[in-house]
This record gives C-alpha cells, sequence and structure tokens, in this order.
C-alpha cells in the first residue's frame, strides 16, 4: 500500500516541477540572441584590442603602422590593455542589443506591417543601431584614455568620466552623429547580407565547418563595412578626443582633417589596411562565436 500510494503521488510531483520550470526556459530562450552577442562581444574585445588600440593611434594621428607600434611599445606592456574596460562594456552592451533587438524588432515588424522583409529586417537594424547609441559615452572614454595626451590626466575609466562631467551631460555624447550614421547603415548591411554571403558558401556538412564559414561569413562583411566606414570612424575618433570647447559639425571635422591630411585619400584612409585586418578577424569571431553559441544554448 505504502509503495503503490507513493507511486501516485510522483506524476503530480513531476509536472508540478515541469510547470514551475516552463516560465524559466521560455525567458532563456527569448533572451539567448542577447546572451550571445555579450559572450562574441567579450571573446572579441580580449582577443584582437592591442591592434584596436594601434589602428587608433593611426586613426587619430594619420601615422604609419610602424610609428604606432613604436608608440605603444615606448608606453610599455603596461599600458598595452589600458583602457580595455571601456570596450568591454560598450561592446558586450552593444553586440547584445545589436543582435537581441534586432532578432525582438523584427518578429514584431513582420507581425504588425504587412510588407517586404528586407524593408521590416532594415528598420529593425537601424532601429537596433539607433539604440546602441546610448551607450556612446563608453566610447568616448575609450578614445580618451588610448590618446597618449591624456595620460597624464587621468588613468582609469573612473577619472575620464569625472574629467568629462564638469562639462555636462552633451560633453559625454560628443561625437554622437557619426555614431548613429555608422551603427544604423553598417546594421542594415550587416544583417542584410549576411544570409546571401553564406548561401554562397561551400555547403558546410559537419559543426566545424559550420564554424568555419560563420567566421569568413562575418569576416568579409566585417572587413567590407570596415573600409566603406573608416572616414567616419576617423571624423568621430578626432570629435571624441577633445575635451571641452565648441561642438564642430561632423563636416566641418571632416573638412579640418581633409586638409590636414593633403587633400590625399591615401592619407585619410592612413591605417585603412591595419582595419580591414582587424575587421576582418574581430567580426569572424564574432559572427563565428555568435553562431555557435546559438546552436549549443
Amino acid at each position: 500500500m505504502v509503495d503503490s500510494e507513493a507511486h501516485e503521488k510522483r506524476p503530480p510531483i513531476l509536472t508540478s516541477s515541469k510547470q514551475d520550470l516552463s516560465p524559466h526556459i521560455a525567458n532563456v530562450g527569448e533572451m539567448k540572441h542577447y546572451l550571445c552577442g555579450c559572450c562574441a562581444a567579450f571573446n572579441n574585445v580580449a582577443i584582437t584590442f592591442p591592434i584596436q588600440k594601434v589602428l587608433f593611434r593611426q586613426q587619430l594621428y594619420g601615422i604609419k603602422t610602424r610609428d604606432a607600434v613604436l608608440q605603444l611599445r615606448r608606453d610599455g606592456f603596461r599600458n598595452l590593455y589600458r583602457g580595455i574596460l571601456p570596450p568591454l562594456m560598450q561592446k558586450t552592451t552593444t553586440l547584445a542589443l545589436m543582435f537581441g533587438l534586432y532578432e525582438d524588432l523584427s518578429c514584431l515588424l513582420r507581425k504588425h506591417i504587412s510588407t517586404l522583409s528586407f524593408a521590416t529586417r532594415s528598420v529593425a537594424a537601424v532601429l537596433a543601431g539607433t539604440t546602441e547609441a546610448i551607450f556612446t559615452p563608453l566610447e568616448r572614454v575609450q578614445t580618451l584614455l588610448q590618446d597618449h595626451k591624456h595620460h597624464d590626466k587621468f588613468t582609469n575609466t573612473y577619472q575620464a568620466f569625472k574629467a568629462l562631467k564638469c562639462h555636462g551631460i552633451r560633453e559625454y555624447y560628443r561625437g554622437l552623429v557619426p555614431v548613429l550614421f555608422r551603427n544604423g547603415f553598417s546594421n542594415v548591411l550587416f544583417f542584410g547580407l549576411r544570409g546571401p554571403i553564406k548561401e554562397h558558401l561551400p555547403t558546410a556538412k559537419t559543426h566545424s565547418a559550420h564554424l568555419v564559414n560563420d567566421f569568413i561569413c562575418g569576416g568579409l562583411l566585417g572587413a567590407m563595412l570596415g573600409i566603406l566606414f573608416f572616414p567616419v570612424n576617423v571624423v568621430k575618433t578626432r570629435m571624441q578626443s577633445q575635451i571641452g570647447g565648441e561642438f564642430q559639425s561632423f563636416p566641418k571635422v571632416f573638412q579640418k582633417i581633409w586638409l590636414e591630411r593633403d587633400r590625399k585619400l591615401t592619407n585619410l584612409f592612413r591605417g585603412a589596411h591595419l582595419n580591414y585586418h582587424r575587421s576582418l578577424i574581430s567580426w569572424g569571431i564574432i559572427n563565428a562565436t555568435y553562431e555557435f553559441l546559438l546552436k549549443i544554448i
């Protein structure tokens, strides 16, 4: 009788536990695009930060790769990862939003708008990019920490944020226009071309082949977008390296840089080759990590 009663009581307990777990499983499913984007960004920043730092110096000062590397060497290993916290915070947050919001907004728009799927995806991509711009202050502080001219003014992220506080909230968002332009249009191209590019790659039959295809797809897109928006990032870097003073427009800053670099495209794109390789590696890592985690979570 005891065994019979215990057997009869077990099904309700199991059913109850499944009912309790189901909302949590649903929540994980809803958040997995955000989580995968966050982890992909962390992986990427940790690996490629030194390359990004060399590129930053070239964008800011228009110097050659060798000179930028020599600058970092003089700064010493202690300062090599100086300024990594802001991009780590910024990238993990913005890429989580980029992938997560894109998926959520695409689903939402498809339900309420009867139009071409390309249009809904493009709108979702622009909106996701615009939301990412909320975290421009992190990108702004990263620029200041990587500029050796500010090494004597502050030594960490907190001090950099504190130095901008006296100039008002607007100072944190210096360079917002190029950030909005870059985020919105690069997202449209990334999400719009990611599928078609992968379809033209050799058919993957193993997990490792899928990983390679995802890396190639993300890398090619990243490299292309890195070159396309390189001048925008040059202007953004110059705008964000300034503390206080006049808020100059994008065209005015671009014109100033254009004149400083002798009106030559080769000088404007100085560092673009390194940016190409960095973007190739970065977005390859991001896309491959994101797609891999998406399959296992």
